[in-house]
């Protein structure tokens, strides 16, 4: 069974760098390497995917739920993405990740961005090999699982969508989103994305057990790059010069996990 396993996997990495490959090629026609954005979580829900049409054990119920909510949350985001930036080229952080790796970037970029996301996205598949290939019958842990990924997929799409409103209102040009869920949290959308992938891992070892506890790298990578790289970090690094209000923001809400909104500080 191990063997089986272990070529699974790689035909879900074959999966990840073949659509990441092709996801390049079209980048160096469009002059936009941020188009990985859209196709990043195909990568991961199309990994699962590969799992699931792959193993040779009868699909529990539990492999399919796991290949529900990992759908429904690619699909999900990967529309929303392409909406939001469809006509605005390449996204400003790639802009600079560009401009830090002249002359060409172009080909850098197969390695730098494609191939590096490609892998990510592999990792943070994990949990759906094990979960899936498991025959336990459902139990607490798939329960509370599923329901921590549902949550993080209604928190993550209402945050956006409240983002979406926001935005699409001129009155709003140059303020701070500061309601609904961005209330209590600086990042809903990815609070929500985070409990999604945690949700998943639990449903892994609810079939798996604790043999499959290897898989919390996904929800641990997966939280490390909402909160450290491409996520939060990346997001403040300069907004609070771009947008003094923001600083404000910052001072009474959370960055990541709701909670209650703080008062701010008397400035002397």
């Amino acid at each position: 069974m191990t063997g089986s396993l272990t070529t699974v996997a790689l035909a879900g990495l074959a999966w990840t760098a073949s659509l990441a490959l092709a996801t390049w090629v079209v980048s160096l026609v469009r002059h936009d390497a941020s188009l990985v954005d859209r196709v990043w979580a195909i990568l991961i829900a199309g990994a699962g995917l590969v799992y699931l049409a792959l193993l040779p054990a009868p699909q529990t119920a539990r492999g399919l739920c796991m290949a529900l909510i990992g759908s429904a949350w690619a699909l999900r985001l990967c529309i929303y993405i392409t909406w939001r930036n469809w006509g605005h080229g390449e996204d400003r952080r790639y802009q600079a990740i560009r401009a830090r790796n002249q002359p060409n970037f172009g080909f850098k970029s197969l390695y730098l961005v494609f191939a590096l996301q490609a892998v990510l996205a592999w990792i943070v598949s994990a949990p759906f090999l094990p979960g899936m290939a498991a025959e336990r019958p459902l139990g607490l842990l798939d329960a509370l699982g599923a329901a921590l990924g549902l949550f993080g997929f209604v928190f993550e799409a209402l945050g956006d969508a409240q983002m979406a409103r926001f935005k699409a209102d001129p009155a709003n040009r140059g303020q701070v989103m500061d309601r609904g869920l961005w209330r209590y949290t600086r990042h809903p959308n990815y609070f929500g994305e985070a409990c999604v992938w945690w949700g998943i891992w639990l449903m892994a070892i609810g079939g798996a057990g604790w043999s499959g506890a290897w898989s919390i790298v996904s929800p641990l990578l997966m939280t490390w790059l909402l909160l450290k790289v491409s996520g939060v970090r990346m997001l403040e690094s300069d907004i609070g010069e771009r947008r003094p209000a923001y600083r404000d923001y910052i001072e009474r809400t959370n960055a990541f996990v709701p909670g209650p909104v703080r008062a701010a500080r008397l400035k002397p």
